[in-house]
């Protein structure tokens, strides 16, 4: 049998206590390329910190329009609109302001305001199935959006005027204004997913900037209330609204509008992005 002597077994165990310490740091140590998630605000600062990225909302059938709503579509004045444009559980009826030319097929319309085919609810063959499966898609992209764990809530209580925001996940319980320039910055492959319990106001003449390298594809607007673009502003990204959304005079989109109640716009632009 080996006796280690007192002051061997001391020196051994201190060893390894010093060793476990290192490997335990090490295994804690953030990798290369590694981030750290930061939910607090520095109320100073124009910029929030840094999260890693999570994947986009998946739109499923949803992504074939640059405006669906479930109960209306109305254009005040002329607008332009590049991608397709969707109503259903409404009728075409309910596409108000476009001018529409019924194809021969009866399954689609088109209007000199958009490139792209208008669909409705009452057109013939599969366009019934085609609109409401869009529709449920939204739903459930909806609820996709408002399953993410925040990175961030309740960040400068909702008011987004002037700031500059990275990545990631971002909750309010209640309004989000946006009344001077807000500018997301990151690249190609960042998403960010804004989650609004109460209404998104933008005001007129006022920016949502991309820098970069950042998509319009990968910004998400989950709103439960409504939202209201004013004259001549411009936003950027996925509009998911629970109920209505709107546009003042001018105002353009990069991106797309997907409501489940109405959309209303006059002479705006709206252009679907590339997925």
């Amino acid at each position: 049998m080996i006796v280690l002597k007192k002051s061997i077994l001391v020196k051994f165990l201190s060893l390894m206590l010093v060793v476990g310490t290192v490997l335990t740091v090490a295994a804690c140590t953030p990798g290369e390329n590694g981030t750290t998630s930061v939910t607090t605000a520095n109320t100073n600062s124009t910029t929030q910190g840094t999260v890693v990225s999570g994947l986009p909302i998946d739109l499923h059938s949803a992504d074939d329009f640059a405006l669906l709503a479930g109960t209306g579509i109305a254009t005040i004045a002329t607008s332009a609109i590049t991608g397709n444009v969707g109503v259903s559980p409404a009728a075409a009826s309910y596409l108000t302001g476009f001018d529409l030319i019924l194809d021969a097929s009866g399954t689609f319309s088109t209007s000199t305001q958009v490139v792209g085919n208008l669909y409705a609810a009452d057109y013939a063959v599969d366009t019934p199935i085609y609109m409401s499966t869009a529709i449920a898609d939204l739903g459930i992209a909806y609820n996709d959006g408002l399953s993410r764990t925040p990175d961030f809530t309740e960040l400068y209580t909702g008011d987004l005027s002037g700031k500059t925001l990275v990545a990631g996940v971002y909750a309010w319980s209640n309004d989000v204004l946006i009344n001077t320039d807000l500018t997301l910055n990151g690249n190609s492959t960042d998403v960010w997913i804004f989650q609004i319990a109460g209404t998104l106001t933008q005001a007129a003449n006022i920016s949502v900037t991309l820098t970069g390298g950042a998509l319009p594809k990968n910004v998400f607007w989950v709103v439960a209330d409504t939202v209201a673009l004013g004259v001549g502003a411009h936003m950027e990204g996925v509009i998911l609204a629970k109920t209505n959304f709107s546009m003042g005079t001018g105002a353009s989109i990069n991106g797309m509008v997907l409501a489940q109640t109405s959309i209303a716009i006059d002479a705006c632009i709206i252009t679907k992005p590339q997925f």
